[in-house]
């Protein structure tokens, strides 16, 4: 196949078949992310509704800057659900302990929640992860809730989406997933191990629950995030490859509002 894309510069981002706003550091592209967050929820608290989010760990340079305007402006979160995308598990099948560096709830508690006070606070009941004991209950709220405002995230290098893993089906199958408990795969495990444990692939969880694609095509937005050098080639497989389960971020261009931030490094050609 012909994968010439891979040396386009990013004056061409414009012919692919995803909106992408490049910026000139990855401040930046946090930056951007958090202030939707802020301003989507006063928009929202100012015609008297709620704000319903799809969340990441991952990229996670946002969460600081959302702390920081929550604080400085007052904002109020007690009508905001958060709705994680993901989180790892044990070989059981369970969630990993959420005192171990790389769980993602305890994550949000650290770098979120323990960050604000109690009176502009998320309330506990509206701090969703997905359960792999119960996986349906991400897409009952979402239909109890009538919305999803904005799902964000970034893209993993074989361009999963949350920890939706690359399947050789078709885009339609694939749209199809839900919540669900998988395998990670190799590819992953060697991308997150060099980010999070300094190389040690032996000691990565094996398994994970997620969101399906199927929960974040249902936002009304979707933001992602991309900053990386390897981001160079997975930007460019996103915005003009075919749409299919075997590079599933390449599903968003099916999306009518999909935007992907790029920074300075991700926005260099590939090779």
């Amino acid at each position: 196949m012909d994968k010439k894309y891979y040396s386009y510069p990013k004056e061409r981002f414009g012919e692919g078949r995803i909106r992408t706003v490049c910026l000139p550091s990855s401040q930046e592209v946090f930056m951007r992310m958090a202030d939707e967050m802020a301003d989507t929820i006063l928009d929202n608290a100012a015609r008297g509704e709620k704000t319903v989010f799809i969340v990441p760990v991952g990229p996670v340079g946002q969460y600081p800057f959302f702390v920081q305007r929550v604080l400085k402006d007052g904002i109020s979160l007690k009508d905001v659900w958060l709705i994680n995308m993901d989180e790892y598990l044990a070989d059981d099948l369970s969630y990993i302990d959420r005192n171990d560096r790389l769980s993602f709830r305890g994550f949000m508690d650290r770098s979120l929640y323990s960050q604000l006070p109690d009176e502009l606070n998320v309330p506990q009941s509206h701090r969703i992860f997905p359960d792999p004991a119960d996986p349906g209950r991400i897409l009952s709220i979402i239909q109890e809730l009538g919305k999803v405002d904005i799902c964000f995230g970034g893209i993993g290098i074989n361009g999963h989406v949350a920890f939706n893993e690359a399947e050789d089906v078709s885009a339609d199958e694939f749209a199809s997933r839900t919540t669900r408990a998988l395998a990670i795969s190799r590819e992953t495990l060697v991308a997150n191990a060099i980010g999070d444990l300094n190389g040690a692939i032996d000691a990565m969880p094996r398994h994970a629950v997620t969101i399906g694609m199927k929960e974040i095509l249902m936002a009304r937005k979707i933001r992602l995030g991309v900053f990386r050098p390897w981001h160079r080639a997975v930007i460019r497989r996103a915005l003009f490859d075919e749409p299919s389960g075997s590079f599933p971020v390449t599903l968003m261009q099916r999306h009518p509002d999909a935007l992907v931030y790029v920074n300075d490094v991700a926005s260099e050609v590939a090779f």
